[in-house]
């Protein structure tokens, strides 16, 4: 039994959302066409439900690239109305068409030189008759037992408000790094804006050619990214990098007191990898996966910079 109940009112508000996707036609084209012209923002005002489905509505056309305002219909009528200006577009969400605080904010709306947008349940009622557009989101039943619990009409109202929102983004030519750019503490958009440098001190684990095994140790303990760079001894040119890794392949192949006797460069691996400072720290873990490394030698043209290692990324969430 409570499985069909709750089948039903999936396939109740699936089926809503197709009937809608049929009516959408020439309102919705002269809607989205004044929106990208228009040159102020969109204003989304509800109340009641109707006031969350706008709530999310405008923090999803803000993170696509259409700037919007949540205004609360009755906070509008005691003083918050005075964030709307000449040349935005309201969307008015109301399932009734006739939600009497919304009825009283069309003349102040209008008044302050915003065009309007019904988005309503009823095509006929008072507000979409004073609309500049109206757009149909009318319902044949709410997905609730007894036929009164907004449930279909504010499924269809937020289905309804990504597609206004998705058509905007394509039609910006809104794409990954524009989402990031409006997302900087998310996933993509640590992934597409944070760089190398970002995230590395401007100092290198470093070492002499010619120092002892002893001093080695002590700078990749120190260091703290688990290798030192191996630099020339007259100048600071790039010879080698020695790891965790070749401290205990060089112990297996040689015996403690003939292991002491070797200068790093003795130890080191040639040719270590590096990251210029610039890159995306996205591309520098490409870099470690391909060449299954722990930390790369940033560089800073051709100068050394410092040292990433794989942790330094993967605690920015970068993946």
């Amino acid at each position: 039994m409570h499985t069909e109940l709750a089948r039903w009112v999936l396939q109740t508000e699936a089926q809503a959302i197709l009937r809608a996707a049929e009516r959408i036609g020439p309102s919705f084209e002269a809607l989205v066409a004044a929106i990208l012209e228009m040159p102020g923002k969109i204003i989304v005002t509800g109340i009641g439900k109707s006031a969350h489905i706008a709530r999310k509505i405008a923090a999803t056309l803000n993170s696509v690239g259409t700037p919007a305002v949540w205004l609360h219909a009755a906070e509008a009528l005691h003083g918050d109305v005075g964030i709307v200006q000449a040349g935005d577009i309201a969307l008015i969400f109301s399932k009734s068409g006739e939600t009497p605080e919304v009825k009283a904010l069309l003349p102040v709306l209008r008044e302050r030189g915003a065009r309007i947008a019904a988005c309503v349940g009823d095509p006929q009622s008072t507000i979409a008759r004073q609309a500049d557009w109206v757009i149909d989101l009318s319902v044949e039943r709410e997905a609730c037992p007894h036929n009164l619990t907004p449930t279909a009409s504010t499924t269809v109202a937020l289905a309804f408000g990504d597609a206004l929102a998705m058509t905007l983004m394509k039609a910006r030519d809104f794409g990954p790094h524009d989402f990031a750019a409006t997302h900087p503490a998310g996933a993509l958009g640590k992934r597409l804006t944070l760089r190398v440098r970002d995230l590395t001190e401007p100092h290198l684990p470093a070492v002499p050619a010619d120092a002892p095994l002893q001093e080695v140790l002590i700078q990749i303990t120190q260091g703290r990214k688990g290798a030192v760079a191996v630099l020339s001894s007259d100048a600071p040119f790039l010879r080698g990098i020695i790891t965790d890794g070749d401290i205990r392949r060089a112990l297996e192949k040689y015996s403690l007191p003939q292991l002491f006797t070797y200068k790093a460069l003795d130890i080191a691996t040639p040719t270590p990898k590096v990251v210029q400072a610039n890159q995306k720290a996205y591309e520098a873990l490409q870099l470690m996966e391909k060449y299954k490394v722990s930390q790369l030698i940033v560089l800073d043209g051709e100068e050394p910079y410092g040292m990433i290692h794989f942790h330094d990324i993967i605690r920015e969430g970068i993946r």
